[in-house]
């Protein structure tokens, strides 16, 4: 007999590296069973180690249950959250003979909305939690919300605790049928809704016996093989530069690289590069990657890129292909996340980090906050409280080479930040959203940060 903490076969160094990755996220309110739904993938995957596995069991038993409270698994961070000890994402890593995955455990409060930003802002997948007894609720919508905003290409919805409502079909069609009603409505691509119950193991790593009716995967079948497409090196090149390397030693008297990681697309020796936001151009002349000479990089590559030309070049600055340039604005239009307690107002200055570089900025209007009950938009509302999600507009005091987040979640994304305490205000993504406002007419300058 297997143990639990035992894998069925041993993953070797060449089988791990031929398998792909899915980074997910997970999301569910409180009391939804998100801990015990990751504490039961952990454990039915055969990824809990003997000696946690242990602990779990000797909690369990001192509080009086039968088998072990799987939750415990997550239950460390939660802990800790009630310390006072600020924490955005737990990540978890596992393989199976499939596939890798990053699981990013997102917390499930509604004050913690917010990090499901983090969380899902690198995500293929996310899989929302749903309690069968509760249906779908604000803090599912707000869930769904973020997900379409983020460009998540896959959402799960689990709808849990099934177990509490006797397996009945017809409860779990409910749901599925309204929360793929709401999240087909903000855009999601692809909605996959699963019957499960984590504290049983119905539908999570193993078939449910209770429910044969569902004919579909359980949720780790779904993880692994929902297709997963990183096609970051077919997107436009982009490499925002982090640090300028020039030793000036007897051995490199002349040597001047520009390093960073490539934020997206592919870069080779020989092609024209222009600088942004500057617009000066030349060509690579030479590309080091971990200190030896390549003819081509791609993302997520840390390289040193060395032109042909001696340019003024310096960190905030972004290389891209001459033939593939975006426009520099100093005018930002986006779709924010508020994730600070205190509110974004019109007028409110800031400073907006892009990539490696960061910029006086002025909030010029919020145009719109988006409702999320019924997907209106409340118009003009002058300010976004946490957990809102609105649409922006933005002046900076200089010009930035922006993307379109929907053609790169890295290079469209940005982040306001308070110029005072250098805290987290807002989570951006440059371009259209499922929350497009009616245009609204520019309004007079504000007085201090005038661009």
């Amino acid at each position: 007999m297997t143990s639990a903490t035992e894998p069925t076969e041993t993953l070797s160094v060449e089988q791990l590296s031929a398998t792909t990755l899915l980074r997910f996220a997970t999301a569910g309110s409180v009391d939804d069973g998100k801990s015990t739904l990751v504490g039961r993938l952990l454990h039915d995957s055969k990824s809990v180690l003997t000696d946690q596995l242990e602990a779990v069991e000797r909690v369990s038993a001192d509080r009086g249950q039968d088998t072990p409270d799987l939750a415990l698994l997550t239950d460390g961070l939660r802990a800790e959250r009630e310390q006072g000890i600020t924490i955005d994402v737990a990540y978890r890593y596992f393989a199976t003979a499939r596939r890798r995955f990053i699981l990013a455990d997102t917390p499930g409060h509604v004050q913690y909305t917010r990090n499901m930003v983090t969380g899902a802002s690198t995500a293929d997948l996310a899989v929302v939690l749903v309690d069968a007894r509760n249906g779908v609720i604000e803090q599912t919508r707000r869930h769904a919300a973020v997900a379409a905003l983020l460009r998540v290409p896959h959402v799960v919805l689990a709808v849990n605790k099934m177990d509490l409502v006797g397996y009945q079909e017809p409860v779990f069609a409910a749901i599925a049928e309204e929360f793929t009603a709401y999240a087909s409505e903000l855009g999601v691509p692809e909605i996959t809704a699963i019957p499960i119950s984590a504290l049983a193991g119905d539908n999570v790593v193993e078939p449910s016996a209770n429910m044969d009716w569902y004919g579909g995967p359980t949720v780790l079948e779904h993880l692994e093989t929902v297709p997963v497409s990183h096609d970051l090196a077919h997107c436009h090149a982009r490499l925002p530069v982090q640090y300028v390397i020039r030793p000036q030693t007897a051995e490199h008297p002349d040597y001047r690289g520009y390093a960073g990681q490539i934020a997206a697309g592919t870069f080779r020796v020989g092609e024209s590069v222009t600088v942004l936001p500057s617009g000066r151009t030349s060509k690579v002349a030479g590309i080091d990657l971990l200190g030896t000479p390549v003819d081509i990089a791609w993302t997520p590559q840390s390289v040193t890129l060395l032109l042909a030309d001696d340019i003024d070049v310096s960190r905030g600055d972004l290389l891209v292909p001459s033939k593939d340039a975006p426009p520099t604005t100093q005018d930002v239009e986006a779709t924010v996340c508020h994730v600070a307690d205190q509110p974004l107002t019109v007028g409110h200055r800031v400073l907006l980090k892009h990539g490696t570089r960061t910029v006086k900025a002025i909030v010029k209007d919020i145009p719109s906050r988006l409702t999320l009950d019924d997907l209106s938009l409340h118009p003009h509302p002058g300010r976004l409280a946490a957990n809102d999600i609105g649409r922006v507009k933005i002046r900076t005091a200089e010009p930035l080479p922006l993307d379109s987040y929907a053609d790169s979640r890295r290079t469209g994304a940005f982040i306001l930040i308070d110029p005072s305490d250098g805290t987290t205000l807002t989570a951006g993504m440059v371009g259209e959203s499922f929350a497009a406002p009616q245009p609204v007419k520019d309004e007079g300058d504000d007085d201090g940060w005038d661009f």
